[in-house]
């Protein structure tokens, strides 16, 4: 007969163990064991081997013929940017992001602009049928909504996969992923066991019928996937929604895409009607900005294959304490560290009696060290109250030595800076290559940071 044992299993990173732990030892979480019981499979005593029957069987890589039409598009053109240009048959994406920032609105959307021609189940385990339907009804103007959206709320997945075999829908959204379990299963709803064993079921339902799968999962205090990390190795791709609560600015990023680029970001805006695309991000991010402001610099970020024009605020202000404080939103706390390092070391800026503020303007988060000389100049020009050229964009990443150093995409960022008026950018010298840039902004080769404060402020010594 099979025997039943019971164990306790980390909840962030599946790890095991026959006793209770205060703390996982392995990913050092508090209160993360939580226990399962395990049901040993029984051994056969005949059989020595057992051999899976596979569907599949192997062939030349030269036989296999690609699909005439590989992606489904549904209208959303910012979403379909970050799955790498449309919902690809048979994949199962994750979407994560903070409770309230916009998850079920983004993918009931979805389901409603997927459903104008193909055929859509909404599984919902979170709200009732009718919250549902009163969102809708907010975010689409249509009196009558498609015969082809299928709406259920549901958490057993052997009843989901039921409805799945009789529908035979061309797209699912499960919302959440946690919320749904298998009952043969002896563990709750949301354990590592029920997310991991659900998911793979779902992949595998996504793969042999070719149904599009849409999962949202739930984040941890940390900001991380809640559940075992496998569940990110299981799916096709993984979209992280972010931003800001308290702005309108919500934030669509890839950070896992096996049909397209990873890092790439969609951009949209909260408002009555739901989100809405927001197309020209860079006008957006720079609406509120005020010209000839102390402080301010104009970055040029790659978000993907997107270049970026977002707003670096610096302020520097005397400190009342023995430690200068050093605060960073949006930005790489230890990059505003080793800038701050350098324009005291290199340039002689007095900052360490100074309190340093960075902030990006609307909710935009960067790690790109091509925003270095955007960032070094927005703290220079608070420090010297002195505003930065109103028509001028810095793109660069600083070394240690003060140096300005090479950036990739260079064209791409100049001709976006130039779609928006900007009309003067200094960038790294660039040092051994040919060739001219094709762009008819007055663009500035400096070699240093000292030399780009030079032309930044409106000086004329570039030694």
């Amino acid at each position: 007969m099979a025997k039943s044992r019971h164990e306790y299993v980390c909840r962030e990173c599946g790890y095991r163990s026959p006793k209770s732990l205060g703390r996982c030892i392995k990913c050092g979480e508090w209160d993360s064991m939580e226990e399962v019981m395990v049901v040993d499979a029984p051994k056969s005593v005949s059989a020595k081997k057992s051999y899976v029957v596979s569907n599949s069987v192997p062939r030349r890589l030269g036989e296999i013929t690609e699909d005439e039409n590989p992606r489904i598009y549904f209208g959303m053109s910012e979403m379909e940017r970050v799955l790498g240009g449309g919902i690809v048959p048979g994949s199962i994406t994750l979407i994560s992001g903070d409770p309230g920032i916009g998850k079920s609105t983004l993918l009931l959307q979805t389901a409603l602009k997927f459903s104008e021609t193909l055929k859509v189940l909404y599984v919902s385990g979170e709200e009732s049928e009718r919250q549902i339907k009163m969102r809708a009804k907010r975010l689409t103007d249509a009196e009558k909504f498609s015969d082809n959206l299928f709406l259920v709320t549901e958490t057993n997945l052997d009843a989901i996969h039921g409805y799945l075999v009789n529908l035979n829908p061309d797209l699912l959204i499960l919302d959440s992923i946690q919320t749904t379990y298998i009952p043969t299963k002896d563990s709750s709803a949301g354990t590592v066991t029920q997310v991991r064993e659900c998911s793979s079921m779902l992949r595998e339902y996504a793969k042999s019928t070719g149904t599009s799968v849409f999962l949202i999962g739930h984040v941890t205090k940390d900001g991380n996937i809640a559940g075992p990390r496998t569940l990110e190795h299981i799916v096709d791709t993984v979209l992280y929604l972010e931003g800001d609560r308290f702005q309108s600015y919500r934030l669509l990023r890839s950070v896992k895409n096996r049909f397209g680029a990873t890092s790439e970001v969609g951009v949209f805006e909260m408002s009555n009607m739901g989100l809405l695309e927001v197309k020209n991000p860079s006008e957006a991010f720079l609406a509120e900005r005020m010209v000839n402001a102390a402080g301010s610099a104009i970055a040029v970020p790659m978000e993907g294959t997107r270049p970026l024009l977002v707003e670096i605020q610096g302020l520097t202000s005397p400190t009342s304490f023995g430690n200068p404080r050093r605060t960073a939103n949006g930005l790489d706390f230890n990059r505003l560290q080793l800038i701050t390092a350098v324009l005291i070391r290199r340039l002689g800026y007095r900052l360490g009696e100074q309190d340093i503020f960075a902030n990006v303007v609307g909710g935009l988060k960067i790690d790109e060290p091509a925003a270095d000389l955007a960032i070094a100049a927005a703290i220079a020009s608070s420090m010297r109250d002195k505003p930065i050229q109103a028509d001028c964009v810095l793109i660069g990443e600083i070394g240690l030595s003060g140096e300005l150093r090479a950036i990739r995409q260079l064209e791409a960022r100049l001709n976006e800076a130039e779609k928006l008026g900007f009309r003067k950018a200094i960038i790294p010298k660039r040092l051994g290559r040919k060739g001219e840039i094709a762009s008819t902004m007055e663009v500035i080769e400096a070699r240093t940071v000292k030399q780009a404060f030079y032309f930044a402020f409106g000086e004329h010594d570039n030694s």
